[in-house]
């Protein structure tokens, strides 16, 4: 054997290299003379591995009288598969792992090692069998066959991926995407190995196991356009109609070439409203979709899901080919139609396939769409605009604007549509932090329109049953105007719903100290909140009627009527024994009240399943 270099180096230490903590202590174990090494064949450049690079080299370990001990190579009788690690990441010896990153790619060394320095550490990483000298010093003979920056998949290093293209876009797919992508594979010894597919390019559905899950988990990190080498090891090669059998399979290298692939998107998360891109737009998602409030212009055609397909509406044959133009965030689309056009780029052409329940159920139905009909839209974005900019306008011009956009929220509450209308106060309120009246006329006419504003959105939390927040939100008012009626008068309202009659009854009184106009509406309200307090009182006293006429001591005998006992479920729980869906004067469904926040007569034991006070005719919130 020559040695290229004069006798043996001793080993010095690569100072830029960074490793982790525990490397850095196992480097103190590191003695003048533990580690020498001698090059037989040099490489060639003049870059060296660093710390997170992926190493590929082939490793033949000898005795100091040139007995081979253990090797990769087949001619040292090994299985010829060079070994794989990352640097910093995997486990090694200490050896390895000071000496390799001083190696150019190509080149072949011998590291000569004491014990301490290879299998012979105490706490050593890597275990070897007991017959394995490893109380002896040994020379390891490396040949650096490559070194390169990868990708880490998963941290059991399972799953690598070395980039050999860069990508033209920075999207990666992702569950139900339609991926196609130009595949090959080689064993870790560098065989080929045949795939199901005969050199065309491959075409599966992302999270459906078409392809193994090691490959597939490393597709997840690619975008279009980009060739990378996954290396995949036995535990993530599941059986798959590209690999059918993985029997003795230790480790594959896939070569990958993401050609394209086809958004699909479960929107709700549920499979039932699924958008599929059939045509690329222009941008980059999502920063370039109308994600907020916008002017659309979309074609579409609208089909049933039947046999024949059926067209009941298309923007270019039924619109005299014009596109249909709408505000989102107004409710005047089918709400399953908006949120996915949300999600497009402009050009952009996508398949929706949307449930009754976010198609027409709940929006005007066209005449030959029948009631609970699942539909398909073809859409395509045409293009969008931003809502107006208030910056640089003066301050007439941005409350005019406020005006229009409140007027619209009014219009949403009015429609029953309160989610939407209170996503039109709050853009408003959001959009107030950068507005600065200019003097005490505008600061008045500021304050007031932001005061009414809360107390609007107040009402539209008290509309969808979350008092609590219509009570946080009137606070704001009252923080600011201890004295302002209408927000006593509303969170009034909104305590009374909760079933915290004591704070309802004070803002009613309250609000007649402080202006004797309010007196009429305080008196009407106080008046429906004793009658409120006495009928969940009498609902009370009758469903557990007998319950507190016994004795002390018998009281945990007492037994409910006969709906009580109705009420059991077959494993022995009991369902609510007050409804809590009493319906209002417009035939609404109220949501189950929040628990009393405190206890303090009879009848507040039992208000925290009851909702009476929608079913008497009280949560009249008028939008102001």
């Amino acid at each position: 054997m020559a040695v290229v270099k004069d006798a043996e180096q001793e080993f010095k230490p690569n100072k830029k290299k960074t490793t982790s903590d525990e490397d850095d202590k196992r480097r103190k174990k590191m003695v003048p003379g533990g580690l020498m090494k001698a090059v037989i064949r040099p490489g060639g450049g003049d870059a060296m591995p660093s710390d997170g690079d992926q190493v590929i080299y082939h490793c033949t370990v000898r005795t100091l009288d040139g007995v081979v001990v253990q090797s990769t190579c087949t001619e040292f009788g090994g299985k010829g598969t060079p070994i794989r690690q990352v640097l910093g990441k995997s486990k090694m010896i200490l050896g390895l792992l000071e000496g390799i990153p001083t190696m150019l790619k190509g080149e072949v060394a011998v590291l000569k090692m004491k014990p301490e320095l290879h299998y012979g550490e105490d706490d050593c990483p890597v275990s070897v069998p007991d017959s394995f000298p490893k109380d002896a010093e040994l020379n390891f003979e490396i040949e650096l066959i490559e070194f390169s920056k990868i990708k880490v998949v998963t941290e059991d290093l399972g799953i690598l991926k070395k980039v050999t293209n860069e990508a033209q876009s920075w999207e990666n797919p992702r569950d139900l995407y339609e991926v196609k992508a130009r595949v090959t594979a080689k064993l870790g010894d560098g065989q080929s190995l045949q795939l199901s597919t005969t050199g065309e390019p491959i075409l599966f559905t992302f999270g459906k196991s078409e392809v193994p899950q090691g490959l597939e988990k490393g597709i997840g990190t690619m975008s279009r356009e980009e060739k990378a080498v996954i290396y995949v090891t036995s535990q993530y090669l599941s059986q798959s109609p590209l690999i059918p059998s993985v029997e003795g399979i230790e480790e594959v290298h896939f070569e990958v070439e993401l050609i394209h692939f086809i958004q699909v998107r479960d929107v709700l998360g549920d499979g039932r409203l699924i958008k599929c891109r059939i045509r690329d737009g222009k941008g980059e998602f999502p920063m370039d979709c109308p994600l907020q409030d916008s002017r659309l212009s979309v074609h579409y055609k609208g089909m049933l899901i039947n046999e024949e397909k059926t067209v009941f509406y298309d923007t270019r044959v039924d619109n005299h080919g014009q596109p249909l133009e709408f505000s989102s965030g107004e409710g005047l689309v089918p709400e399953g139609f908006e949120m996915c056009v949300r999600l497009m780029l402009p050009e952009e052409i996508s398949l929706v396939t949307c449930p009754p329940d976010y198609a027409y159920d709940k929006f005007t139905r066209p005449a030959n769409v029948p009631e609970g009909a699942h539909v398909q839209w073809e859409i395509e974005l045409l293009g969008f605009e931003m809502q107006k900019d208030w910056t640089g306008m003066n301050f007439r011009a941005i409350m005019d604007d406020v005006e229009k956009t409140k007027g619209t929220g009014n219009r949403l509450f009015k429609e029953g549509k309160f989610a939407l209308a209170k996503a039109k106060y709050e853009k408003i309120l959001r959009e107030f932090n950068h507005v600065n009246p200019q003097d005490d006329e505008e600061g008045k006419e500021f304050a007031n329109t932001r005061n009414l504003l809360n107390l609007n959105v107040a009402a539209c939390y008290l509309k969808m049953g979350d008092c609590r927040k219509s009570i946080e939100t009137c606070n704001k008012v009252l923080d600011a105007n201890p004295v302002h009626v209408k927000a006593l008068y509303r969170r009034g309202m909104a305590y009374m719903e909760a079933g915290d009659f004591d704070e309802a009854r004070a803002d009613f009184n309250k609000m007649m100290t402080i202006d004797k106009s309010s007196e009429a509406n305080a008196k009407a309200a106080l008046l429906k909140l004793k009658q409120t307090e006495q009928e969940v009182e009498k609902k009370a006293r009758k469903q557990f009627k007998g319950l507190f006429d016994k004795k002390p001591g018998e009281i945990s005998e007492a037994g409910l009527d006969d709906k009580v006992n109705e009420a059991r479920t077959d494993d022995g729980a009991h369902e609510p024994l007050i409804s809590s869906q009493e319906k209002e004067d417009n035939g609404e469904h109220a949501p189950p009240a929040p628990a009393p926040a405190r206890m303090g007569s009879f009848s507040r034991l039992w208000t925290g399943g009851v909702n009476l006070f929608k079913s008497l005719g009280v949560n009249r919130c008028s939008i102001l």
